[in-house]
């Protein structure tokens, strides 16, 4: 009797691809384009010189296979460690079983929902996960929401569960939201914005046609995502990934027993010291400037929050330590939003966040130092195979720059475009631009890179630079779910115990849907009259 296929470990196709990019290197000759500082909407980015490509030495890699990890260690250690930091902090605050207290009054919530005819219709779970699909679209698409999506696995993926679907469907609502959004491109300015002002366009114009392609790219993924939800809650063996939420699922059933409501004297204090600190915060920023695209909304956001936390805090506080921890978790959420939003935070302040709010969390449990220093060890110990990959897809990008094939590659890709008609050039460039999003994966890096030739090359073949844009907008977002050199993925499928082999032949069949929408999409740019086209 044949034993059953197994799927090859994630480590074991991320080594895979990285010695395949080490063959490409012996096969591929190298090359560079020079490049120049350009100022892009107010900011300095380095961008490819037109018509400067030259062959260079080829650097074949060999030893470099092994010293990649290495170099893909140092190179995502910003990533690294907030998914280090994220899990020590959560493992905190799950001690306290107030996730779990969470998931379970959210669910009796919704299952109230159902007396009402039209809601019931539609199904309650239906709404939900469409909801917060939509919220994390909007994120990716008017501020880039990537790497905050690591913190919302930890989530989303229990919630799934306990609706009855899988982890799959958990990483959908948030991470895949996001990256429908990211393609969407609405007011992206890390991606739209500096894609336009490498093309010479006003910044965000043609944003009409952006949100019709906005509204059909979540109509498709939304209606998707509900097909296999509901697939999954039919019959949950159906899931690739039903034997890996076993974890999640005997995690769910052992928090689900013993909870004893209460709210030691350490709450309280935590409480008072935290609105001390919040208020203070408040004082010193009573303005903020929250940046949507290219406009500014200017509002007092700190001292809102303070005194949201104030009054919540104390009524949580009052009911339980779980509902006073979950109040915590709400509002570092929000301070999030806030601080990407109108601070410009990235991972170090996001990771410093959460850090924070497990050790509050474990203060609040009248934990000692050293039983928040060992609960933290605890959570660091069961991500860090998700932190591992991540630093393993890392060397992916190494051997390619190393071996200085990824300017050999734009070159040939660019070249191959010349004697093509204006439907297939699109097509083209849009093909490149996903192609190159695995080598590539940073959105602003690849604009930078890719659109000063990419626009030239439109005005020489009668395609609005606009057209171009959009084939880098929805080259760069699609492919973001896939790629293995996506420091995001990598990490979001990790946390939640995810083999890529198992998300790869899931996601394919959405990624083949996907990306031929995006082509259909961009016919109009060529063919119609657009405003902003």
């Amino acid at each position: 009797m044949k034993s059953p296929r197994k799927f090859p470990h994630t480590y074991v196709i991320v080594f895979s691809i990285v010695v395949f990019s080490a063959i490409l290197t012996w096969i591929i000759p190298g090359g560079e384009f020079e490049r120049e500082i350009v100022n892009v909407n107010g900011m300095e980015r380095e961008v490819i010189k037109q018509g400067s490509f030259a062959y260079t030495e080829s650097q074949p890699q060999t030893w470099e296979i092994f010293s990649s990890f290495f170099e893909g260690f140092v190179d995502k250690a910003d990533i690294i460690v907030f998914i280090l930091i994220i899990g020590g902090a959560f493992w905190i605050m799950n001690e306290s079983k107030a996730i779990d207290v969470g998931i379970l009054s959210f669910l009796r919530i919704s299952k109230r929902l159902e007396r009402f005819r039209l809601i019931k219709y539609l199904g309650v779970n239906n709404i939900i996960i469409s909801l917060i699909m939509l919220v994390f679209s909007v994120f990716g698409a008017t501020f880039g929401m990537s790497e905050e999506t690591i913190a919302f696995i930890i989530i989303f993926v229990p919630l799934a569960i306990s609706m009855g679907y899988d982890s799959i469907t958990g990483v959908a609502m948030s991470f895949v939201a996001a990256g429908l959004g990211f393609a969407g491109a609405l007011l992206n300015p890390f991606t739209i914005g500096i894609a336009q002002g490498l093309s010479s366009l006003p910044l965000f114009s043609g944003i009409e046609y952006r949100l019709f392609c906005w509204l059909v790219i979540n109509f498709i993924g939304i209606a998707w995502v509900l097909r296999y939800a509901r697939r999954v809650k039919k019959n949950p063996r159906k899931s690739p990934v039903f034997e890996e939420d076993e974890y999640w699922r005997k995690k769910g059933a052992e928090s689900e027993t013993n909870i004893v409501y209460y709210t030691p004297a350490a709450s309280w204090w935590t409480y008072i010291i935290l609105s001390v600190i919040l208020v203070v915060f408040a004082i010193k920023y009573p303005i903020s400037t929250l940046n949507v695209g290219n406009s500014a909304w200017v509002a007092p956001v700190l001292p809102v929050l303070a005194g949201l936390f104030i009054i919540f805090g104390y009524i949580t506080a009052r009911k339980s330590l779980h509902f006073f921890i979950l109040n915590l978790l709400i509002f570092t959420l929000l301070y999030l939003i806030a601080g990407v939003m109108g601070y410009g935070w990235y991972v170090m302040e996001i990771a410093t966040l959460f850090f924070v709010m497990g050790i509050f969390s474990g203060i609040a449990m009248q934990k000692s130092a050293n039983d928040i220093t060992s609960l933290f060890l605890a959570g660091v110990k069961d991500i860090l195979s998700a932190a591992m990959v991540v630093g393993l897809a890392g060397g992916i990008l190494f051997i390619l720059e190393n071996g200085r094939i990824i300017d050999t590659l734009l070159h040939y890709i660019a070249n191959s475009m010349d004697n093509f008609g204006k439907t297939a050039s699109i097509g083209m460039m849009y093909l490149f631009q996903t192609m190159i999003n695995i080598a590539i994966p940073s959105g602003s890096a690849k604009a930078a890179l890719t659109m000063p030739m990419m626009s030239q090359f439109s005005d020489l073949i009668g395609i609005s630079r606009q057209a171009t844009v959009m084939a880098f907008q929805f080259g760069d977002g699609f492919t973001n779910m896939i790629t293995p050199t996506s420091a995001v993925l990598i990490g979001v499928l990790g946390v939640a115990r995810i083999p890529y082999s198992k998300w790869v032949k899931w996601v394919t069949p959405f990624m083949i849907i996907l990306i031929v929408l995006g082509f259909l999409l961009l016919l109009p740019t060529v063919f119609m009259e657009l405003n902003g086209f």
